[in-house]
């Protein structure tokens, strides 16, 4: 069943070069029903991974700029009154959709970013009293800029949690580099991908993936790893339950695209970054949370 997503992952993989464990990192968040998050300077290829990750999966998909003078209601939709019916008719904005490229989300106010805590975690939006619910599947791929560049705004707490994963790119090797200035415009390699799935496809693997086994003590090594960040020397705040759940979430997804019908040690190592790394933030100082989890992951017996 899952094998349909190697194929994406290889047409990706021609427009995004030299990045096939960051596409299958974003195929495995996508498996999992969770929110893609990419950060990175400008100009690696963050929101053309996302088109072609959209592409890919034959699903519905709209691009948003995140501005500094976006507005909720410039994603979400708005009312909007109709004379003919003497009553107020809601607009549905570009949030309406199966996938939303949020590019460059970080360059708009809290304002706006708070505009999608409902739909991320809900997968609906509130307007004027009526709940609309969106489309399934409902993903979000995000583009962030790196925090010291001008003209952003950090995303609060709140809003980062709301991501399964987050992931960066970096600068291609010189050979992948290469390959990039003497072959084809990426814009137009993008015309030309054909969905390799559809909706109703990409629904019955993320239901297939709940039947992945589970053991006990594979469990039990997962809440060792999240009561490790909560003791307070390492990190400000632990990791929640919520985080826990998408930890193991995310394990499965990578096991089900190695072909595996269980999840080991492994499959939460290899995802334990991506999806925890954003959430925390260090008590101190001169070390990233990456790093620190990385001591963590050393010091925890599997």
């Amino acid at each position: 069943m899952f094998s349909t997503l190697h194929q994406a992952a290889r047409q990706v993989g021609e427009v995004i070069v030299g990045k096939d464990v960051q596409i299958r990192q974003a195929l495995a968040c996508l498996l999992a029903g969770g929110h893609l998050l990419i950060e990175d300077v400008p100009g690696v290829g963050k929101t053309t991974l996302a088109q072609a990750l959209a592409m890919s999966l034959g699903l519905q998909w709209k691009r948003q700029q995140f501005t500094s003078d976006l507005l909720p209601a410039d994603v979400a939709g708005m009312s909007v009154y109709d004379r003919a019916s003497a009553s107020f008719v809601f607009h549905p904005g570009p949030l309406f959709t199966q996938v939303l490229l949020a590019d460059e989300i970080n360059r708009a106010t809290p304002k706006t970013q708070s505009g999608l805590l409902e739909a991320m975690e809900e997968r609906q939006v509130s307007l004027d009293g009526v709940t609309h619910a969106l489309p399934q599947p409902f993903f979000v791929i995000a583009t962030q800029n790196c925090q010291h560049q001008a003209g952003t705004f950090p995303l609060p707490e709140s809003q980062l949690d709301r991501f399964l994963m987050c992931i960066t790119l970096g600068y291609p090797d010189p050979a992948a580099e290469r390959a990039l200035l003497l072959g084809l415009d990426r814009r137009a390699m993008l015309q030309t991908l054909a969905p390799v799935l559809q909706a109703g496809q990409l629904l019955a693997m993320q239901a297939a993936l709940r039947q992945l086994h589970v053991a006990g003590v594979l469990a039990d090594y997962v809440l060792a790893l999240v009561h490790a960040t909560r003791g307070g020397e390492l990190f400000a705040e632990g990791l929640s339950p919520r985080a826990a759940l998408a930890l193991l979430q995310a394990a499965r997804a990578w096991a089900a695209l190695a072909g595996r019908d269980h999840v080991t040690p492994d499959d939460v190592q290899a995802v334990l970054l991506p999806v925890c790394a954003h959430r925390l933030r260090p008590r101190q100082g001169g070390q990233s949370s990456a790093a620190l989890l990385r001591q963590l992951l050393l010091a925890t017996p599997a």
